[in-house]
């Protein structure tokens, strides 16, 4: 009996003392220790070999809001690598606090992409920039496409060149680019207003920096057949390319031989310029667009290049993150009047580009109705040089 008594105050004792160390340790939550975000949103964006904007977008946006950003990229080979593609999203969307994602480019991919997410996260809110595939694919997929206004660059971007005084206008593209809906249809409007305006129109292909050459062997062939091209068609003559990876090769040779750039593919200060003309920004100027551009008006004036090389005065492709973090936590939050606020994301457009921003619907090719929820935007064009006023 006295052995029984014994057992069970000891285990009284044992019980009290954890109970007394349970309580002891208790975590107590650090005022000084500031909480987890409690939302997420992803930014999906190309590496920085092809397009270093849209992936210093990304980061920007992580400098800006930290932890409330999680970031993930697609493969260079984007086109043969869509699975890559489609399980990065998954992996980002698997987070259950990511409750938006920005995707920019949205490159071949994105379409199944989505899909493949909302099996899983039926609610992700997803904003798609530059879409690739066809615009009412994407528009039946995402909630909110954004991208520059393709038709509209059609007309403006030959309209440019022959301002800068052009009389002939050569297009590098290759054959993934010609399938694309929005690449072809603005082809087919920049060779009508070539014709109208008196211009030669003079398509080349290019090797495709996805295929086996990859970027560094489209770079090269533009190296080398820019001064084939001006050689034959002389220096009035203006230059296009489709694909981000050809613009900086596609500059340099265009400022030295004194021929014509009108315009990125994507439209932009910091596109491919910069590097093209040699200009290092420095810490304390990173940002400051003012700068820049007084910078490449600096290094063209008085050159053969001198009022023939042209862009937008703000560089689109990162506007369309930043505007797209900002709108996101908008509908997260319940500030939106719904899904699509449209006056709210034109509002977001102008106050962080600064300028005045057109937003109108494309038109869809199967319905011949305005898809209200993929945009396209355009600005005016900025010249360099002693015309850069």
């Amino acid at each position: 009996m006295n052995k029984k008594l014994t057992v069970l105050v000891l285990m009284l004792i044992l019980t009290m003392l954890f109970a007394g160390c349970t309580e002891q340790t208790a975590p107590v939550e650090d005022p000084d220790v500031p909480a987890g975000p409690e939302y997420k949103i992803g930014i999906m964006t190309g590496t920085v070999s092809q397009n270093e904007e849209e992936y210093r977008s990304a980061e920007n946006a992580v400098a800006k809001y930290g932890d409330m950003i999680v970031t993930s990229t697609y493969p260079d080979q984007f086109n043969t690598e869509q699975e890559t593609t489609i399980s990065n999203m998954v992996a980002m969307a698997s987070d259950e606090k990511v409750k938006a994602i920005i995707m920019n480019q949205a490159v071949l991919g994105a379409a199944a992409a989505i899909d493949r997410v909302k099996e899983l996260r039926p609610d992700m809110f997803f904003i798609m920039a530059t879409p690739a595939e066809d615009p009412d694919v994407i528009a039946s997929k995402a909630d909110i496409a954004l991208t520059t206004n393709t038709l509209m660059r059609g007309v403006s971007i030959i309209e440019q060149a022959h301002l800068l005084g052009a009389k002939k206008f050569v297009h590098y593209s290759f054959a993934r680019h010609l399938s694309y809906e929005t690449i072809v249809k603005r082809l087919g409007i920049m060779k009508e207003t070539a014709e109208r305006l008196g211009i030669e129109f003079i398509e080349a292909d290019a090797p495709d920096p996805t295929g086996d050459a990859g970027i560094s062997g489209t770079q090269q062939f533009i190296m080398e057949d820019v001064p084939r091209k001006v050689k034959i068609h002389g220096k009035d003559t203006a230059f296009f390319g489709t694909n981000c990876a050809m613009q900086e090769p596609l500059i340099k040779q265009v400022v030295e031989l004194g021929a014509i750039y009108p315009v990125q593919c994507c439209p932009s200060p910091y596109h491919a310029l910069p590097g093209a003309l040699g200009i290092s920004i420095p810490e304390d100027k990173k940002g400051n667009i003012d700068w820049l551009m007084a910078e490449m008006d600096a290094k063209l004036a008085g050159t053969e290049a001198d009022g023939r090389v042209a862009t937008w005065p703000v560089p689109v492709s990162m506007l369309i993150t930043e505007v797209g973090v900002e709108y996101a936590k908008d509908y997260i939050e319940g500030k939106t009047d719904g899904k699509l606020d449209k006056e709210r994301l034109l509002e977001l457009l102008e106050e962080y580009s600064g300028v005045k921003i057109t937003l109108d619907p494309w038109i869809s090719t199967i319905t011949d109705e305005p898809l209200d929820n993929y945009l396209m935007t355009h600005l005016d064009y900025y010249t360099f040089g002693t015309h850069g006023e």
